[in-house]
């Protein structure tokens, strides 16, 4: 299957959208046009042919309202030529040879471009000479002169990225070259590679604003994802570069675009939807007058009617599309009408016909991928691809060369070597046990500081306060049972403090005792449930010491103490993965929102580190780990959507 594909890149300036017809009489009638040149044009025309700047960008802006009226270009082309006005005839030239170009007169294309190269060399103007070495590649290339195209393509690039500031002219010239690489790969049929130069010219298209450009790189891209099979992704290129195509109003961008989302449509078997896209492009196509893009619509109708069974009709929108094809001479749109003549024919089962017809494709396609061509390709891209390293691999010889001669004069080079080596492994070494030791410290820092977290004074007062309370109301009962619980949670907080990591099981068991305590102060009202999943073996479950307890105090402190009525927090312990385990602490409090909102209107404000902390522990534990962890804190919500609590998921890592 050859590539049959609109090089969209080349529209990096607006098409010309003046009909075929009307250049000719251009052609036959100049002179009677020249008499009729506006004054205001003139007088413009003479202003800058005085004053004679130098740029593209400056000339653009001058004459971008007239780029479109050709007699005004040759009106200014010659104009310039009679001033000596190197750059202005070369800016004049080479917008009419896009003009020729999008329709389809190659030759005069050519010429116009090659005229405005000698002018711009002449001139010495870099900025003009990329844009017509770039406007000459793309002409070649609509013909399938691929060598042809990509040696002026490769010039230009090189040509401006030797450029040390350049302007957004440049630097669109630049996207203009990395396309002509882009499509080399696509010839080549390395799609991904071609991706890859078109998305690099994508991003510098975005830095510069460019919609054209952001258009014109979808589309490439889009026809690499389809030459690929990936329908789908060509599908959302195509449709953003039709929403830029759109944005612009490029009448051209726009023909392109619904060209390739039917071409999709018929690889899906969709014929109706193909044709709803090409059959008001028939006439709109002839009206621009570009005939490479004519010709596809042409014969893509064709293949939409041999897919719904009206032959006739197919037979005579694929030679339609086929003579466009010949008389302008585009052999890839040549090979691609012969292929889809051939298949309808073999559809009809007329087999002689479709085998004449299987050859004549065959044969051009012999002629657009010949061995010369491929290999001159290939050259091109490792040319490419190493140019750049060619100064760097020619300043580290010189390097090289210049420690050569130092060794060979100095013979104590190489145990002076050897000192630095060892004084650069000493200094990493040092520096690696500093690291370390500095790391140690953090951990040791973010442990203490989760000791006072767990026993900071406001949760000692409130649990012995409520212990005394039991006492003065001589329940002596619930007292020594407390005072008994209270007293085993601060031993345990104590020994895990000293300890890196303690089994969950222990972990779960202290957080039990914490709750037991601070449902005190609650009147014994929070339902505190552990639940763990069955299979789960909590003994060799490894985890930070204290680590549930900062969420559980954020729970009770901000979710269920300012609650009325019901309150829950429950553990859940679950299987994730083969590497993870998840902890959820879920209670039914009054959610993030309101308690920020209590949390402002209190007069003692307490500010919780016990959370960040946690996180940087987790963070230090999971490093010995080949997974890493993860803590989300979630709003739940109702049936009404009000708010009902949170949830606290960590994913503890296993392996």
């Amino acid at each position: 299957m050859p590539i049959v594909k609109l090089q969209y890149f080349e529209n990096l300036y607006r098409p010309q959208r003046i009909p075929l017809l009307i250049l000719l009489l251009f052609s036959f009638f100049g002179s009677l046009i020249a008499q009729e040149i506006p004054k205001e044009f003139k007088d413009k025309a003479e202003t800058l042919v005085q004053l004679q700047p130098k740029t593209y960008e400056a000339l653009d802006k001058e004459l971008h309202s007239e780029k479109r009226d050709t007699s005004l270009l040759r009106y200014f082309a010659n104009l310039s030529k009679e001033y000596n006005y190197l750059v202005g005839r070369a800016y004049a030239l080479n917008q009419l040879g896009m003009k020729y170009r999008n329709v389809s007169q190659y030759e005069k294309a050519v010429t116009l471009h090659e005229q405005a190269l000698a002018a711009s060399v002449e001139a010495n103007n870099t900025d003009f000479r990329v844009l017509s070495l770039n406007m000459l590649g793309v002409v070649y290339r609509r013909t399938d002169a691929i060598k042809t195209a990509l040696d002026y393509n490769q010039k230009a690039l090189e040509l401006a990225e030797q450029v040390e500031d350049p302007s957004n002219h440049i630097k669109r010239s630049i996207n203009v070259a990395l396309n002509g690489i882009g499509n080399l790969y696509q010839t080549l049929e390395q799609y991904d590679l071609a991706i890859l130069q078109f998305r690099r010219a994508l991003k510098l298209e975005e830095e510069l604003g460019n919609k054209l450009g952001l258009a014109i790189n979808h589309q490439n891209i889009g026809h690499c994802l389809e030459e690929k099979g990936d329908l789908e992704g060509a599908l959302e290129n195509y449709r953003k570069s039709l929403a830029y195509n759109e944005d612009i109003d490029s009448d051209i961008g726009r023909l392109i675009c619904k060209n390739s989302l039917a071409q999709i449509y018929l690889k899906q078997d969709m014929p109706y939807l193909a044709l709803v896209l090409l059959e008001p492009l028939q006439e709109e196509s002839k009206r621009i007058g570009d005939f490479s893009i004519t010709s596809l619509v042409f014969i893509n109708t064709g293949w939409a009617q041999t897919k719904l069974g009206n032959y006739m009709e197919a037979e005579d929108f694929i030679r339609e599309g086929l003579q466009m094809a010949q008389n302008r001479n585009i052999p890839s749109n040549i090979l691609y009408a012969y292929e889809k003549m051939s298949e309808l024919q073999n559809t009809k089962g007329d087999f002689k016909k479709a085998y004449e017809y299987y050859k004549k494709a065959d044969e051009y396609d012999k002629q657009i991928s010949s061995a010369t061509n491929l290999r001159y390709m290939n050259d091109i891209i490792v040319k490419y691809e190493n140019d750049k390293k060619n100064n760097q691999i020619a300043v580290l010889a010189k390097e090289n060369e210049i420690v050569r001669l130092r060794l060979k004069k100095n013979q104590t080079t190489l145990l002076v070597s050897a000192l630095i080596v060892g004084l650069i492994l000493s200094i990493l070494y040092i520096l690696y046990r500093q690291y370390q030791s500095k790391n140690e410290k953090r951990v040791l820092t973010l442990e203490q500081q989760m000791l006072r977290s767990q026993m900071n004074p406001h949760f000692l007062f409130n649990s012995l306060n409520s212990i005394k309370l039991y006492i003065i109301n001589n329940e002596q009962k619930n007292a020594v049972h407390y005072l008994n619980k209270f007293s085993k949670l601060v031993r345990k907080i104590l020994e895990a403090s000293s300890q890196k990591e303690i089994p969950l099981s222990e972990e779960l068991g202290t957080m039990e005792l914490y709750m037991n305590i601070e449902n005190i102060r609650f009147s014994n009202e929070i339902d505190f449930k552990i639940e763990v999943e069955e299979g789960i073996n909590v003994d060799n479950i490894k985890i930070p010491s204290l680590t549930l307890q900062p969420f559980l105090e954020n729970s009770l402190w901000h979710g269920l103490s300012p609650k009325d009525g019901e309150k829950k927090i429950q553990i859940n312990v679950k299987h994730k993965d083969k590497g993870h385990v998840t902890i959820e602490i879920v209670d039914n409090g009054v959610g993030r929102t309101m308690a920020e909102v209590n949390k402002e209107n209190r007069v003692l404000k307490r500010k919780s580190l016990g959370i960040r902390i946690t996180k940087e522990r987790l963070a230090n534990f999971a490093k010995d780990y080949q997974n890493k962890f993860d803590v989300d804190i979630l709003d739940l919500f109702d049936e009404n959507g009000d708010p009902n609590g949170t949830k606290v998921v960590l994913d503890i890592p296993t392996i």
